[in-house]
């Protein structure tokens, strides 16, 4: 090994290329050359073009192909021409120019090609040699990481400009409004409305605990308040009463997330004049209409539900009343397209109704007889109905077909009478007991139904008649399509 090979290489040249290259040809020299980038010139002096390679078709296609004979600086765009000249005016034998992009026109008329070349000057001939490395792709990975830090400036902006205007509304708000955690029930943030509506320092709000503002009668409606936020999607109209100054509220509230935490948003009103009891004996009337055992509902004028007791919606097997309300009654209450349109319609036409006996479905499937009572309530708006809902259950002595209580007594029908037309009370009120006895005799004769039909006086014909009318059992292909014969 020589002297030279001891030594610490150069930077962009071998340590001693003459002894392990040897003298290689012209032919190897061009392979090597072309091989190593993406556009390789052989020029003279002046920086004609003797010769060019390069690496793929797609990327001559694109910078034309056509170089011989023509001037290096020729095919580069204009603002790169400089760098050209520099590249000529500083090859040399001893080493590489140091690198510069400069950039091509494309031929196919889209936006310029990028590389990035060195030029060596050659010993034995005047002679330049310029390589080249295709940057688009690199280009490409710029062009969109400049978009992306674009994209992400206006979407900065954007929020930034949109908390700024919720903030500012958050703060001008005359509404008094909270922010709580979910989980340790501790206040975020107030704004100034609600600050002067508890009466302490706005700065000493954030970090204490939700409850503490409130009197103790009313801790149980806010444990109650912020379990109902965390299963429904909004809260409306919670009672609660506040420490400092004994001033009534009404609190509605909604669940969000942010930073991976639950949050509630809680809104206050005060409660004045006619929005809510005005004195200690209406507050207590409320309270136990609450906790009586006895359901009671309240229903809009379109029959959905606006509030209802916990006996209610232990009646209705429902978890909380966000669950019920809005629904409609009739999911619950009567025996579907006949009690509820009667009840509703004593309801408008007499203003009370009392004994009215149906029952009440269940979520989970159960069924339960009850008695309801109701009134209708008179406003400024829509009325409102308030029913009150017991279950009855066996009575002993009651009248029994089939297993089941009779769903009407003769106190009821005479209360009926004057209320409801005699032809729909008469139709409705058949139609029942037939339907009742129908079922009464399938379940004693263990659903034979030619039993059934002689026990009940009917002909085989009018008895499938009747099933098809009130759809009762599953009568197939088989079964004969017989008229009723007037039994």
């Amino acid at each position: 090994m020589s002297e030279g090979s001891s030594a610490s290489p150069a930077k962009g040249r071998f340590s001693d290329a003459k002894e392990h290259l040897g003298a290689i040809d012209a032919a190897t020299a061009g392979v090597l050359v072309a091989a190593s980038a993406d556009v390789s010139l052989v020029m003279d002096k002046e920086g004609a073009i003797l010769d060019v390679a390069f690496s793929n078709v797609d990327l001559a296609k694109e910078l034309g192909g056509r170089w011989l004979g023509r001037r290096w600086a020729d095919l580069v765009t204009s603002e790169t021409r400089p760098k050209v000249d520099d590249l000529l005016r500083e090859a040399n034998p001893r080493q590489p120019t140091r690198w510069r992009q400069v950039n091509h026109p494309s031929a196919s008329g889209g936006s310029d090609v990028p590389v990035r070349y060195c030029a060596v000057r050659l010993e034995t001939e005047s002679r330049v040699v310029a390589v080249g490395r295709d940057l688009r792709a690199l280009a490409a990975l710029q062009q969109r990481l400049a978009d992306a830090q674009q994209d992400m400036e206006r979407e900065y902006a954007r929020i930034r400009d949109a908390e700024k205007r919720y903030r500012l509304l958050f703060q001008l708000s005359n509404e008094p409004v909270a922010i709580v955690d979910a989980s340790t029930q501790r206040i975020v943030e107030v704004n100034p409305a609600a600050a002067t509506l508890f009466g302490v320092d706005p700065r000493r709000i954030p970090g204490a605990s939700f409850n503490d503002l409130f009197d103790a009668r009313s801790r149980q409606a806010i444990q109650s308040f912020v379990a109902a936020a965390r299963l429904a999607p909004r809260v409306d109209n919670v009672m609660v009463e506040i420490a400092s100054n004994g001033v009534r509220v009404l609190i509605s509230g909604s669940l969000f997330r942010q930073d991976s935490a639950a949050h509630l948003l809680v809104l206050f009103s005060r409660v004045e004049g006619g929005a809510g009891p005005r004195t200690e004996q209406d507050a207590n009337v409320l309270q136990m209409v609450v906790a009586m055992p006895e359901a009671f509902v309240v229903v809009s004028s379109d029959l959905r539900v606006i509030g209802a007791n916990a006996a209610f919606l232990d009646l209705a097997q429902v978890g909380v009343e966000a669950q019920a309300r809005n629904e409609k009654i009739e999911r619950w209450l009567g025996r579907p397209s006949i009690d509820v349109g009667i009840l509703f319609a004593n309801l408008r036409a007499h203003g009370a109704v009392r004994h009215f006996s149906t029952i009440v479905r269940g979520e989970l499937g159960s069924t339960e007889d009850v008695e309801v009572a109701g009134v209708l309530l008179p406003g400024a708006g829509d009325p409102c109905y308030g029913l009150t809902i017991r279950a009855v259950g066996w009575r002993p002595g009651s009248e029994r077909l089939g297993g089941r209580e009779l769903p009407r007594t003769v106190e009821h029908f005479i209360d009926l009478v004057g209320r409801v037309p005699l032809k729909n009370l008469v139709r409705e009120t058949t139609d029942l007991i037939e339907r009742l006895c129908i079922e009464a005799a399938l379940e004693l004769t263990h659903d034979n139904r030619a039993a059934a039909a002689e026990m009940l006086g009917l002909s085989r014909q009018g008895f499938y008649a009747k099933l098809r009318r009130y759809g009762l059992g599953d009568l197939g292909e088989d079964e004969p399509n017989l008229d009723d014969d007037g039994a």
